[in-house]
C-alpha cells in the first residue's frame, strides 16, 4: 500500500483543527504524532519522508491514513475504544482477601510475598473461584492499593503508651517551638563514625557517553568519629573529627562549645541522644569542680526519647552531610578533616536554616497510641 491508496485531503477547517492540536501541549504525543502525520499527508508527502521527519516508523503513517478513510476522519487521531469489555477476575471481596494476605506473613521458607506466589495462595485458598489468575492482576490490585510487599524499611519502632517516651518528646517540640534568642541559643547535638576507605586502583573519570568507575576492591583504613553541634534557627553548624566518642571526648567538646562559640550566651539549650557516654555529672570527672559548675550552669541539656532520636535535628544535618560530602571513599583522616571543613564552610555561609514542622499538636494526632490512656 502507498499513501496514494490513502490519499489526504483536509478541508480548512480540519487544518486548523490539527494545527491547533500540535501547537499546545495539552495533548497525548501520540494524538499530536498523528495531528502531524495528517498535516504533512495533506502536503503531499509520502509516508517515508513523515516516518523521517517525526521519528516514527513507516507504518505509523499509512496506518493514520487508513484509519482517517475507515472512521470519521479526524477521529483517526483518537485513541481507539477496546473492541471488547474485559470482565474484573477480583471483586472488592477477592481485593479486601489479597491485601489480608499480602500484609501478613509469607510462607515458611520464604522472606517476602512474590506477585505469583500471591496468586498461587489466593487459588489455594480457595479465594477466588478461577482456577489460575495471572501475576499481572495482582500487581495492578497492589499498585492500586499502594501495596509493595516485597520492599520493608528498616525503623525504630518505640513502645506503645510510654509516658517517659511522651514527656521528652513534647520537651523537645516546645523547644523548638520558641522564637530565635541569641542569649539562649537552641544547639543540636549528635555524633556518627565514619569509616576511612581507601582505593587500591585509581578509579576512572567519567567520560562523554561513559560513567565513572571505581574498582570495587577497597583497602579499610580505620575509622574516626565526627561530632557535630547545629544551630537550626541560625543556619550555623560546627563538625569536629575525632579519633573516639568517650564521655571525655564528649565533655571536652561541650567545653569548645561554650567558650569558643556560644562565650557571652546566657544559657546554650541542647538538645541530645540519651546515651550512657552524656551524662552532665561527667563533667566533675574531667574537669575541678569550679570549672564544670561553670560550664554547667551555662548548659540546659534536653535528651531524647529512647527509640526517638529522630526528634533530633542533629540527625538531618548529618544527613545532608552524608550525602552532599561523605557518600564516596575518603581515605585518611587528614583528608577527612580538610572535606568536612570546606562542607561545613560552604554550608554555614548560605545561613541553611532546617524548617521542622512536626509540632506537639501533631504528635498527639499521629502517635496517640504513646499516650498513656486516662480511665475517666
Amino acid at each position: 500500500m502507498t499513501q496514494s491508496t490513502y490519499p489526504i485531503e483536509l478541508t480548512e477547517e480540519e487544518r486548523d483543527t490539527l494545527n491547533s492540536i500540535t501547537s499546545h501541549g495539552v495533548h497525548r504525543a501520540q494524538k499530536i504524532t498523528r495531528a502531524r502525520i495528517l498535516l504533512q499527508a495533506d502536503d503531499g508527502k509520502s509516508d517515508s519522508a513523515i516516518a523521517e521527519s517525526l521519528g516514527c516508523s513507516p507504518s505509523t503513517p499509512w496506518r493514520t491514513r487508513k484509519k482517517f478513510h475507515e472512521r470519521d476522519r479526524l477521529e483517526a487521531i483518537e485513541r481507539k475504544d477496546p473492541d471488547r469489555t474485559y470482565e474484573r477476575k477480583l471483586d472488592g471481596e477477592d481485593e479486601a482477601h489479597l491485601i489480608a494476605l499480602a500484609t501478613s506473613e509469607p510462607p515458611e521458607g520464604y522472606s517476602q510475598w512474590s506477585l505469583r506466589l500471591l496468586a498461587d495462595e489466593l487459588v489455594v485458598l480457595e479465594e477466588i473461584d478461577h482456577e489460575s489468575i495471572s501475576h499481572e492482576t495482582i500487581r495492578q490490585v497492589l499498585k492500586k492499593n499502594e501495596l509493595q510487599p516485597h520492599r520493608s524499611k528498616q525503623w525504630v519502632i518505640p513502645p506503645g503508651q510510654d509516658s517517659e517516651f511522651v514527656y521528652h518528646m513534647e520537651d523537645i517540640l516546645s523547644l523548638y517551638r520558641e522564637p530565635y534568642d541569641p542569649d539562649r541559643p537552641l544547639v543540636c547535638f549528635d555524633e556518627h563514625p565514619t569509616q576511612l576507605i581507601k582505593h587500591v586502583k585509581q578509579p576512572r573519570p567519567a567520560e562523554p557517553g561513559t560513567v565513572a568507575r571505581e574498582d570495587y576492591h577497597y583497602e579499610r583504613n580505620g575509622t574516626k568519629n565526627l561530632f557535630l553541634a547545629s544551630e537550626p534557627l541560625a543556619g550555623w553548624r560546627a563538625v569536629r573529627v575525632k579519633d573516639r566518642r568517650t564521655t571525655e571526648d564528649w565533655v571536652h567538646f561541650i567545653q569548645h562549645l561554650v567558650d569558643q562559640h556560644y562565650p557571652d550566651a546566657d544559657c546554650i539549650r541542647v538538645v541530645l541522644d540519651n546515651l550512657n557516654t552524656h551524662n552532665p555529672a561527667a563533667f566533675y570527672e574531667y574537669f575541678e569542680p569550679a570549672e564544670a559548675r561553670r560550664l554547667l550552669d551555662k548548659l540546659e541539656f534536653h535528651f531524647t526519647p529512647v527509640h526517638g532520636s529522630w526528634l533530633n535535628m542533629a540527625e538531618i544535618e548529618f544527613n545532608t552531610l552524608q550525602q552532599q560530602c561523605l557518600d564516596r571513599r575518603i581515605p585518611d583522616a587528614a583528608t577527612l578533616r580538610q572535606e568536612v571543613a570546606a562542607w561545613k564552610k560552604e554550608r554555614n555561609s548560605g545561613e541553611t536554616d532546617i524548617d521542622w514542622r512536626f509540632t506537639t499538636d501533631d504528635a498527639r494526632i499521629k502517635l496517640k497510641r504513646l499516650y498513656p490512656s486516662i480511665d475517666a
